[in-house]
């Protein structure tokens, strides 16, 4: 397992890094693109379609996607879009946790895949919006993802109950604890002033999300990353609790060692569309 772990992730950066390190945004637009309909696939089977209609559903994001990116959407970061984008999240989130898994089963099968794949197209999105304003604004976000999981895990093998005596969410990730929600805070604070730093020592072309916010208030980026790695946890839960409501471990076996694309990119479903919406508030 851990070697096919390591060879699907070294596969998986041989191909992405160079697009993304390319001048132009386009390459790694379409790369996500690809991603973004195998994960539209991957939600068709989740939520029981036939293999006909899960092939559709991953047409259906690559067209959507496609016309946005045709009509310009790219070079348009809105506020007008993503702040009821991230209201809707922060409440249909909240809402689906409080629901747990049964509540799940008792939503309308249209109107979930309908859901699932509104919130794919808009992270294709929001992901491409974020490389068209630079490298370094894309990576301060995506790695703010990672670094909140990564400190999650670690936090909670240290420190897990130790506190709180209560898991963050037993009846859809038993593993979870309130001690491994604040330690990925307070990784991802730690991150945020290092990657400050980083930008002032090389005086990055291209700010950081993190450069932006302190230039308005570092109250502001305080709250702002804090908040962000909260619902990187919304987004892993909200994702578990699906797969526990259709019986399945992994979204799919499409990246071997590392389960589906979903599997991947669940935190990064709300977290990125959220970060555009502080970008074009402080913009």
């Amino acid at each position: 397992m851990l070697k096919q772990r390591i060879i699907t992730a070294i596969v998986l950066l041989a191909v992405l890094l160079p697009a993304l390190a390319y001048p132009s945004p386009e390459p790694f637009c379409l790369l996500i693109l690809l991603l973004i309909a195998a994960g539209a696939w991957e939600w068709g089977r989740l939520n029981k379609l036939n293999a006909g209609a899960s092939w559709t559903l991953a047409l259906v994001a690559l067209l959507i996607c496609a016309g946005l990116w045709q009509a310009g959407w790219l070079e348009k970061p809105s506020v007008s879009l993503w702040l009821p984008v991230g209201a809707l999240w922060v409440l249909v989130g909240a809402s689906l946790i409080k629901r747990g898994v049964e509540g799940w089963a008792k939503i309308a099968g249209p109107l979930r895949v309908a859901g699932g794949l509104l919130a794919l197209c808009l992270t294709w999105l929001a992901v491409g919006q974020a490389r068209v304003i630079g490298i370094n604004f894309l990576l301060s976000v995506l790695v703010l993802v990672w670094v909140a999981d990564i400190a999650a895990y670690f936090a909670g093998r240290a420190f897990g109950l130790r506190f709180t005596k209560v898991k963050l969410a037993p009846a859809i990730s038993p593993g979870k604890s309130w001690e491994g929600v604040w330690g990925g805070m307070t990784g991802v604070l730690l991150l945020a002033l290092g990657w400050i730093w980083g930008d002032q020592a090389w005086q990055a072309v291209s700010p950081s999300l993190y450069s932006r916010l302190a230039s308005v208030n570092v109250i502001l980026l305080i709250l702002a990353v804090v908040f962000l790695a909260a619902m990187s946890v919304v987004g892993d839960l909200v994702e578990s609790l699906i797969k526990r409501s259709a019986g399945v471990k992994d979204s799919s076996n499409l990246l071997p060692g590392h389960g589906g694309v979903l599997d991947r990119v669940d935190a990064l479903l709300p977290t990125v569309p959220l970060a555009m919406m502080l970008y074009a508030l402080v913009a």
